[in-house]
């Protein structure tokens, strides 16, 4: 699992610290929103719609949740979704 962020480098570092995370957290800050531009999840004001992609280890897309960005999925809902994939 990884997370993407539009955000450069001193931001992610400051949104990061204090926060528990068991998953690394990239930066798609330059060329900037690249990622996201390619998963059609980045909005013309420059940042992204919170997506949860799961690609499996072929580099196939298996599941796509895209919700704005002031919406929080849920890590609970991430993960029942990658126990299901993995039961497969």
């Amino acid at each position: 699992m990884l997370g993407v962020l539009t955000d450069n480098m001193p931001t992610l570092m400051a949104w990061t610290q204090g926060i528990n995370l068991s998953f690394p957290i990239l930066s798609d800050f330059w060329p900037h929103g690249e990622v996201a531009l390619l998963y059609d999840v980045l909005r013309s004001e420059g940042i992204a719609e919170r997506a949860i992609f799961v690609v499996d280890r072929k580099g196939i897309i298996k599941y796509i949740d895209i919700h704005d960005i002031n919406e929080d999925p849920g890590i609970n809902a991430i993960l029942r979704i990658l126990e299901a994939i993995e039961a497969k």
